[in-house]
């Protein structure tokens, strides 16, 4: 088995332990890509057939509004899924992109395959129930609602725990675009909490 496929094992495990019959449905729905620093993976107003698994590397997902202007909405390291699910489940091209901000590795998982595999396998279910409760509901409910509710200070400090792991990698830039703030705001907001 190739250490990306073992990598995406470790990683299904850690929801739901998947019985070997599973696992091989799993893996009849993947193949592995590499992509180069800046490669789009998923473009805009294309239809996704497929979401990822990042092996190795690191990748934004983005939109861009009427004016051209790009808009960070997550990052993705090693042991995540990219994807424009939304598109997916509904067949239509994404209002999402999904780009490499380093080389990666990955695994592209078959959507179509992957649901037809997830009926099939009780088990599949319960890893898909889990994943979706921890980053649907229990990871990305709190991150909106904060959105909303604090300054871009606060959003920054947020940011700096929920993506510590990541931090290094991440250009100054695309941390503003996260946060909805120009380079210099956050320039600003740094320098705030460094004299705090």
């Amino acid at each position: 088995m190739s250490a990306a496929l073992s990598h995406l094992q470790q990683t299904l495990n850690l929801y739901h332990i998947l019985p070997s019959e599973a696992w091989q449905a799993y893996q009849a729905c993947c193949t592995t890509k590499k992509l180069e620093k800046g490669e789009i993976l998923y473009p805009l107003g294309q239809k996704p057939t497929s979401l990822a698994f990042i092996h190795q590397g690191l990748m934004r997902a983005y939109v861009i509004d009427e004016n051209g202007n790009e808009y960070n909405k997550n990052f993705f390291a090693e042991g995540r899924f990219p994807g424009c699910m939304s598109a997916l489940l509904k067949n239509e091209a994404s209002v999402l992109a999904i780009q490499a901000l380093q080389a990666c590795e990955i695994i592209e998982i078959n959507h179509v395959k992957f649901r037809s595999a997830l009926f099939h396998h009780v088990d599949l279910m319960k890893f898909q129930i889990r994943y979706l409760e921890t980053h649907w509901l229990l990871e990305k409910e709190p991150k909106e609602i904060g959105y909303l509710q604090y300054e871009a200070k606060a959003r920054y400090v947020k940011f700096l725990e929920n993506y510590k792991t990541i931090l290094p990698r991440l250009p100054q830039y695309h941390i503003a675009s996260y946060l909805g703030i120009t380079p210099t705001q956050l320039s600003r907001i740094k320098r705030e909490i460094k004299e705090s």
